[in-house]
Protein backbone atom coordinates (compact mmCIF):
# COMPACT_ATOMS: atom_id res chain seq x y z
CA UNK A 1 0.00 0.00 0.00
CA UNK A 2 1.48 3.34 -1.10
CA UNK A 3 1.10 6.63 0.78
CA UNK A 4 -1.89 7.81 -1.28
CA UNK A 5 -3.74 4.53 -0.67
CA UNK A 6 -2.94 4.76 3.04
CA UNK A 7 -4.45 8.25 3.24
CA UNK A 8 -7.58 7.30 1.34
CA UNK A 9 -8.03 4.14 3.40
CA UNK A 10 -7.61 5.78 6.79
CA UNK A 11 -8.14 9.54 6.90
CA UNK A 12 -8.94 12.42 4.60
CA UNK A 13 -6.05 14.72 3.64
CA UNK A 14 -7.96 17.63 5.13
CA UNK A 15 -7.55 16.01 8.53
CA UNK A 16 -3.91 14.97 8.18
CA UNK A 17 -2.58 18.22 6.69
CA UNK A 18 -3.21 20.39 9.84
CA UNK A 19 -1.58 17.72 11.98
CA UNK A 20 1.48 17.59 9.71
CA UNK A 21 1.74 21.39 9.72
CA UNK A 22 1.57 21.41 13.54
CA UNK A 23 4.35 18.81 13.85
CA UNK A 24 6.57 20.65 11.36
CA UNK A 25 5.99 23.97 13.16
CA UNK A 26 6.83 22.42 16.54
CA UNK A 27 10.04 20.86 15.23
CA UNK A 28 11.01 24.15 13.57
CA UNK A 29 10.55 26.07 16.83
CA UNK A 30 12.67 23.56 18.75
CA UNK A 31 15.43 23.67 16.12
CA UNK A 32 15.37 27.48 16.08
CA UNK A 33 15.76 27.87 19.84
CA UNK A 34 18.36 25.11 20.07
CA UNK A 35 20.44 26.66 17.26
CA UNK A 36 20.05 30.15 18.67
CA UNK A 37 21.14 29.00 22.14
CA UNK A 38 24.14 27.16 20.70
CA UNK A 39 25.27 30.24 18.70
CA UNK A 40 24.91 32.59 21.67
CA UNK A 41 26.73 30.22 23.99
CA UNK A 42 29.52 29.87 21.41
CA UNK A 43 29.87 33.64 21.11
CA UNK A 44 30.23 33.94 24.89
CA UNK A 45 32.63 31.04 25.15
CA UNK A 46 30.23 28.94 27.20
CA UNK A 47 30.54 25.20 26.67
CA UNK A 48 27.59 22.84 26.76
CA UNK A 49 27.69 19.36 28.25
CA UNK A 50 26.86 17.15 31.19
CA UNK A 51 30.37 16.26 32.26
CA UNK A 52 29.99 18.47 35.34
CA UNK A 53 27.78 15.77 36.88
CA UNK A 54 30.94 13.79 37.65
CA UNK A 55 32.67 16.72 39.36
CA UNK A 56 32.95 17.04 43.13
CA UNK A 57 29.97 18.90 44.61
CA UNK A 58 31.87 20.45 47.57
CA UNK A 59 28.73 21.12 49.61
CA UNK A 60 26.78 19.20 52.23
CA UNK A 61 23.07 18.38 52.34
CA UNK A 62 21.27 18.53 55.69
CA UNK A 63 18.88 15.64 55.02
CA UNK A 64 19.57 12.68 52.76
CA UNK A 65 18.14 9.18 52.34
CA UNK A 66 21.50 7.98 51.01
CA UNK A 67 25.05 8.68 52.10
CA UNK A 68 26.29 12.07 50.93
CA UNK A 69 28.96 14.64 51.75
CA UNK A 70 30.93 17.28 49.89
CA UNK A 71 33.27 14.73 48.32
CA UNK A 72 30.48 13.20 46.23
CA UNK A 73 29.58 14.36 42.71
CA UNK A 74 26.87 16.69 41.43
CA UNK A 75 25.20 13.63 39.95
CA UNK A 76 24.81 12.12 43.40
CA UNK A 77 23.58 15.47 44.74
CA UNK A 78 20.88 15.38 42.07
CA UNK A 79 19.94 11.86 43.20
CA UNK A 80 19.67 13.04 46.82
CA UNK A 81 17.37 15.89 45.78
CA UNK A 82 15.29 13.55 43.62
CA UNK A 83 14.83 11.03 46.46
CA UNK A 84 13.84 13.82 48.86
CA UNK A 85 11.30 15.11 46.32
CA UNK A 86 9.86 11.62 45.81
CA UNK A 87 9.74 11.08 49.59
CA UNK A 88 7.69 14.19 50.38
CA UNK A 89 5.47 13.58 47.33
CA UNK A 90 4.68 10.00 48.37
CA UNK A 91 3.99 11.06 51.97
CA UNK A 92 1.80 13.92 50.75
CA UNK A 93 -0.19 11.75 48.33
CA UNK A 94 -0.72 9.06 50.97
CA UNK A 95 -2.04 11.36 53.70
CA UNK A 96 -3.91 13.67 51.30
CA UNK A 97 -5.82 10.66 49.97
CA UNK A 98 -6.75 9.41 53.44
CA UNK A 99 -7.76 12.86 54.72
CA UNK A 100 -9.57 13.69 51.47
CA UNK A 101 -11.68 10.53 51.50
CA UNK A 102 -12.60 10.97 55.18
CA UNK A 103 -13.49 14.65 54.76
CA UNK A 104 -15.35 14.05 51.50
CA UNK A 105 -17.54 11.35 53.03
CA UNK A 106 -17.96 13.42 56.21
CA UNK A 107 -19.40 16.31 54.19
CA UNK A 108 -22.28 14.00 53.26
CA UNK A 109 -22.85 12.81 56.83
CA UNK A 110 -26.29 13.10 58.42
CA UNK A 111 -24.57 14.41 61.54
CA UNK A 112 -24.76 18.22 61.34
CA UNK A 113 -21.56 18.88 63.35
CA UNK A 114 -19.46 16.41 61.34
CA UNK A 115 -20.74 17.75 58.00
CA UNK A 116 -20.16 21.38 59.01
CA UNK A 117 -16.69 20.67 60.43
CA UNK A 118 -15.71 18.98 57.15
CA UNK A 119 -17.15 21.90 55.17
CA UNK A 120 -15.21 24.48 57.20
CA UNK A 121 -12.01 22.45 56.84
CA UNK A 122 -12.40 22.48 53.04
CA UNK A 123 -13.26 26.18 52.83
CA UNK A 124 -10.42 27.29 55.11
CA UNK A 125 -7.50 25.24 53.78
CA UNK A 126 -8.58 25.48 50.13
CA UNK A 127 -8.64 29.27 50.12
CA UNK A 128 -5.30 29.97 51.81
CA UNK A 129 -2.27 29.99 49.44
CA UNK A 130 -0.13 26.89 49.82
CA UNK A 131 3.09 28.86 50.41
CA UNK A 132 1.47 30.61 53.40
CA UNK A 133 0.38 27.24 54.83
CA UNK A 134 3.95 25.98 54.51
CA UNK A 135 5.18 29.09 56.34
CA UNK A 136 2.53 28.61 59.05
CA UNK A 137 3.53 25.04 59.84
CA UNK A 138 7.25 25.76 59.69
CA UNK A 139 7.62 29.21 61.27
CA UNK A 140 4.62 29.14 63.64
CA UNK A 141 3.38 25.68 64.58
CA UNK A 142 6.66 23.73 64.64
CA UNK A 143 8.63 26.65 66.11
CA UNK A 144 6.39 26.42 69.17
CA UNK A 145 7.74 22.96 70.00
CA UNK A 146 10.09 22.60 73.00
CA UNK A 147 13.87 22.38 72.91
CA UNK A 148 15.53 18.91 72.95
CA UNK A 149 16.05 18.83 76.73
CA UNK A 150 12.31 19.50 77.23
CA UNK A 151 11.10 17.35 74.37
CA UNK A 152 7.59 15.90 74.11
CA UNK A 153 8.19 12.33 75.21
CA UNK A 154 6.34 9.40 73.64
CA UNK A 155 6.87 6.45 76.00
CA UNK A 156 10.65 7.07 76.17
CA UNK A 157 11.14 5.83 72.59
CA UNK A 158 10.27 8.91 70.52
CA UNK A 159 10.83 12.63 71.10
CA UNK A 160 9.29 15.63 69.35
CA UNK A 161 11.35 18.84 69.52
CA UNK A 162 11.92 22.07 67.67
CA UNK A 163 14.88 20.41 65.93
CA UNK A 164 12.82 17.51 64.62
CA UNK A 165 11.05 14.29 65.50
CA UNK A 166 13.37 11.58 66.76
CA UNK A 167 12.15 8.01 66.35
CA UNK A 168 13.75 4.56 66.81
CA UNK A 169 15.89 3.19 64.00
CA UNK A 170 15.26 -0.33 62.73
CA UNK A 171 18.28 -2.62 62.59
CA UNK A 172 17.66 -5.75 60.51
CA UNK A 173 19.44 -9.02 59.86
CA UNK A 174 18.57 -10.75 56.58
CA UNK A 175 16.51 -7.74 55.58
CA UNK A 176 16.24 -9.00 51.98
CA UNK A 177 14.38 -12.11 53.14
CA UNK A 178 11.94 -9.94 55.07
CA UNK A 179 11.34 -7.81 51.96
CA UNK A 180 10.62 -10.96 49.97
CA UNK A 181 8.04 -12.00 52.55
CA UNK A 182 6.36 -8.58 52.28
CA UNK A 183 6.26 -8.86 48.49
CA UNK A 184 4.86 -12.39 48.79
CA UNK A 185 2.19 -11.06 51.17
CA UNK A 186 1.10 -8.38 48.69
CA UNK A 187 0.92 -10.89 45.85
CA UNK A 188 -1.13 -13.22 48.07
CA UNK A 189 -3.50 -10.38 48.96
CA UNK A 190 -3.86 -9.47 45.27
CA UNK A 191 -4.86 -12.98 44.25
CA UNK A 192 -7.14 -13.35 47.26
CA UNK A 193 -8.95 -10.10 46.39
CA UNK A 194 -9.46 -11.35 42.83
CA UNK A 195 -10.87 -14.60 44.21
CA UNK A 196 -13.15 -12.70 46.63
CA UNK A 197 -14.41 -10.50 43.79
CA UNK A 198 -15.19 -13.56 41.68
CA UNK A 199 -17.08 -15.18 44.57
CA UNK A 200 -19.09 -11.98 45.10
CA UNK A 201 -19.97 -11.53 41.43
CA UNK A 202 -20.78 -15.16 40.61
CA UNK A 203 -22.25 -16.52 43.83
CA UNK A 204 -23.11 -13.44 45.89
CA UNK A 205 -20.76 -14.65 48.64
CA UNK A 206 -19.11 -11.81 50.58
CA UNK A 207 -15.77 -12.72 52.14
CA UNK A 208 -14.13 -10.67 54.95
CA UNK A 209 -11.48 -9.26 52.61
CA UNK A 210 -10.15 -6.59 54.99
CA UNK A 211 -9.64 -9.01 57.89
CA UNK A 212 -8.05 -11.74 55.80
CA UNK A 213 -5.78 -9.25 53.97
CA UNK A 214 -4.50 -7.87 57.28
CA UNK A 215 -3.88 -11.41 58.56
CA UNK A 216 -1.89 -12.28 55.42
CA UNK A 217 0.14 -9.08 55.74
CA UNK A 218 0.98 -9.95 59.36
CA UNK A 219 1.41 -13.72 59.18
CA UNK A 220 3.80 -14.01 56.21
CA UNK A 221 6.39 -11.59 57.68
CA UNK A 222 6.01 -13.36 61.05
CA UNK A 223 6.79 -16.65 59.35
CA UNK A 224 9.97 -15.10 57.96
CA UNK A 225 11.01 -14.17 61.53
CA UNK A 226 10.64 -17.73 62.81
CA UNK A 227 11.68 -19.81 59.79
CA UNK A 228 14.09 -17.64 57.78
CA UNK A 229 16.29 -16.30 60.59
CA UNK A 230 15.13 -12.71 60.19
CA UNK A 231 15.56 -10.55 63.28
CA UNK A 232 14.84 -6.95 64.19
CA UNK A 233 16.31 -4.68 66.85
CA UNK A 234 15.96 -0.98 67.59
CA UNK A 235 18.34 1.89 68.11
CA UNK A 236 16.59 4.41 70.38
CA UNK A 237 17.27 8.16 70.43
CA UNK A 238 19.40 9.30 73.37
CA UNK A 239 19.75 12.86 74.67
CA UNK A 240 23.30 14.21 74.37
CA UNK A 241 24.66 17.48 75.76
CA UNK A 242 26.84 19.34 73.28
CA UNK A 243 27.57 22.36 75.48
CA UNK A 244 26.24 24.10 78.58
CA UNK A 245 23.07 25.23 76.78
CA UNK A 246 22.95 22.97 73.72
CA UNK A 247 21.40 19.51 73.53
CA UNK A 248 20.61 17.08 70.75
CA UNK A 249 19.63 13.45 70.24
CA UNK A 250 21.93 10.83 68.83
CA UNK A 251 21.11 7.38 67.47
CA UNK A 252 17.66 6.70 66.09
CA UNK A 253 16.28 8.54 63.07
CA UNK A 254 15.62 12.28 62.86
CA UNK A 255 12.71 13.61 60.82
CA UNK A 256 13.62 17.23 60.16
CA UNK A 257 11.06 20.05 60.73
CA UNK A 258 11.23 21.08 57.06
CA UNK A 259 9.97 17.67 55.97
CA UNK A 260 7.17 17.68 58.55
CA UNK A 261 6.03 21.20 57.64
CA UNK A 262 6.06 20.52 53.92
CA UNK A 263 4.29 17.16 54.24
CA UNK A 264 1.61 18.67 56.51
CA UNK A 265 0.96 21.63 54.20
CA UNK A 266 0.86 19.56 51.00
CA UNK A 267 -1.36 16.89 52.55
CA UNK A 268 -3.90 19.21 54.16
CA UNK A 269 -4.08 21.57 51.18
CA UNK A 270 -4.45 18.87 48.50
CA UNK A 271 -6.89 16.89 50.69
CA UNK A 272 -9.46 19.67 50.33
CA UNK A 273 -9.62 19.18 46.55
CA UNK A 274 -9.65 15.40 46.85
CA UNK A 275 -12.51 15.72 49.38
CA UNK A 276 -14.56 17.66 46.83
CA UNK A 277 -13.79 15.02 44.20
CA UNK A 278 -14.98 12.31 46.59
CA UNK A 279 -18.13 14.23 47.42
CA UNK A 280 -18.89 14.74 43.72
CA UNK A 281 -18.28 11.06 43.04
CA UNK A 282 -20.59 9.87 45.80
CA UNK A 283 -23.32 12.32 44.76
CA UNK A 284 -22.89 11.11 41.17
CA UNK A 285 -24.22 7.67 42.12
CA UNK A 286 -27.98 7.63 41.61
CA UNK A 287 -30.29 7.49 44.60
CA UNK A 288 -31.95 4.40 43.17
CA UNK A 289 -28.72 2.42 43.55
CA UNK A 290 -28.59 3.22 47.26
CA UNK A 291 -32.28 2.44 47.78
CA UNK A 292 -31.92 -0.87 45.95
CA UNK A 293 -28.95 -1.80 48.14
CA UNK A 294 -30.90 -0.87 51.29
CA UNK A 295 -33.87 -2.94 50.14
CA UNK A 296 -31.78 -6.14 50.21
CA UNK A 297 -30.73 -5.51 53.81
CA UNK A 298 -27.35 -3.77 53.47
CA UNK A 299 -26.51 -1.24 56.17
CA UNK A 300 -25.07 2.21 55.45
CA UNK A 301 -21.47 1.07 55.76
CA UNK A 302 -22.00 -1.85 53.38
CA UNK A 303 -23.86 0.37 50.90
CA UNK A 304 -20.99 2.86 50.88
CA UNK A 305 -18.31 0.16 50.56
CA UNK A 306 -19.96 -2.29 48.15
CA UNK A 307 -22.30 -0.15 46.05
CA UNK A 308 -21.48 3.56 46.19
CA UNK A 309 -17.66 3.75 46.24
CA UNK A 310 -16.99 1.24 43.41
CA UNK A 311 -19.19 3.36 41.14
CA UNK A 312 -18.02 6.69 42.55
CA UNK A 313 -14.36 5.82 41.87
CA UNK A 314 -15.00 6.17 38.14
CA UNK A 315 -15.89 9.81 38.77
CA UNK A 316 -13.28 10.42 41.47
CA UNK A 317 -10.11 9.06 39.84
CA UNK A 318 -9.61 11.44 36.83
CA UNK A 319 -9.76 14.74 38.81
CA UNK A 320 -7.83 13.17 41.70
CA UNK A 321 -5.02 12.31 39.27
CA UNK A 322 -4.69 16.03 38.59
CA UNK A 323 -4.38 16.69 42.33
CA UNK A 324 -1.61 14.09 42.66
CA UNK A 325 0.25 15.82 39.82
CA UNK A 326 -0.27 19.23 41.43
CA UNK A 327 1.00 17.96 44.78
CA UNK A 328 4.16 16.56 43.19
CA UNK A 329 4.86 19.83 41.37
CA UNK A 330 3.94 21.94 44.41
CA UNK A 331 6.63 20.13 46.38
CA UNK A 332 9.09 22.43 44.58
CA UNK A 333 7.95 25.15 47.02
CA UNK A 334 10.15 23.32 49.55
CA UNK A 335 12.98 25.70 48.68
CA UNK A 336 11.10 28.42 50.60
CA UNK A 337 11.85 26.66 53.90
CA UNK A 338 15.20 25.14 52.87
CA UNK A 339 13.99 21.55 52.54
CA UNK A 340 16.69 19.92 50.36
CA UNK A 341 14.53 18.84 47.44
CA UNK A 342 15.59 18.74 43.80
CA UNK A 343 15.02 22.46 43.23
CA UNK A 344 17.05 23.63 46.24
CA UNK A 345 19.88 21.11 45.94
CA UNK A 346 20.27 20.94 42.17
CA UNK A 347 18.50 23.86 40.49
CA UNK A 348 19.81 26.36 43.03
CA UNK A 349 22.98 25.31 44.87
CA UNK A 350 24.52 23.24 42.07
CA UNK A 351 23.52 25.83 39.47
CA UNK A 352 25.14 28.67 41.41
CA UNK A 353 28.39 26.72 41.78
CA UNK A 354 28.68 25.43 38.21
CA UNK A 355 26.87 28.09 36.19
CA UNK A 356 25.39 25.33 34.01
CA UNK A 357 21.94 26.93 33.84
CA UNK A 358 20.67 25.33 30.63
CA UNK A 359 21.80 21.81 31.53
CA UNK A 360 20.61 21.91 35.15
CA UNK A 361 17.25 23.54 34.44
CA UNK A 362 16.66 21.09 31.56
CA UNK A 363 17.43 18.09 33.77
CA UNK A 364 15.17 19.41 36.54
CA UNK A 365 12.29 20.08 34.13
CA UNK A 366 12.61 16.66 32.49
CA UNK A 367 12.69 15.00 35.92
CA UNK A 368 9.45 16.66 37.03
CA UNK A 369 7.95 15.78 33.65
CA UNK A 370 8.99 12.14 34.12
CA UNK A 371 7.53 12.01 37.63
CA UNK A 372 4.24 13.48 36.41
CA UNK A 373 4.02 11.12 33.44
CA UNK A 374 4.72 8.14 35.72
CA UNK A 375 1.88 9.14 38.04
CA UNK A 376 -0.42 9.75 35.05
CA UNK A 377 0.34 6.34 33.52
CA UNK A 378 -0.35 4.54 36.80
CA UNK A 379 -3.57 6.45 37.51
CA UNK A 380 -4.81 6.01 33.92
CA UNK A 381 -4.17 2.27 34.21
CA UNK A 382 -6.11 2.18 37.48
CA UNK A 383 -8.90 4.26 35.94
CA UNK A 384 -9.25 1.78 33.06
CA UNK A 385 -9.24 -1.07 35.54
CA UNK A 386 -12.15 0.51 37.43
CA UNK A 387 -14.12 1.40 34.28
CA UNK A 388 -17.32 -0.43 33.45
CA UNK A 389 -16.52 -3.22 31.00
CA UNK A 390 -19.24 -3.84 28.46
CA UNK A 391 -19.88 -7.45 27.57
Amino acid sequence: MNFKQFISANKKPSILIPQAITVIALISVIIYFATNAQINMGNRGISFGFGFLNQEASFDIAFSLIEFDGSYSYGRAFLVGLLNTVLVSVIGIFFATIIGVIVGVSRLSDNYLIAKAAEWYVEIFRNIPLILQIFFWYFAALRALPSPENAINFYDISYLTIKGWYIPKFIWTNFNLFCYSIIAAFFSIYFFLKYAKKQREEFGRILPTATISILILILLPLISFFLLDVSLSFSYPELKQLSAASYTYENGVSIIPELMALALALSMYTATFIAENVRAGVLGVSKGQKEAAASIGLNKGQILKLVVMPQALRIIIPPTTNQYLNLTKNSSLAAAIAYPDMVLVFAKTALMQTGRAIEIISITMLTYLSLSITISIFMNWYNKKMAIKEK
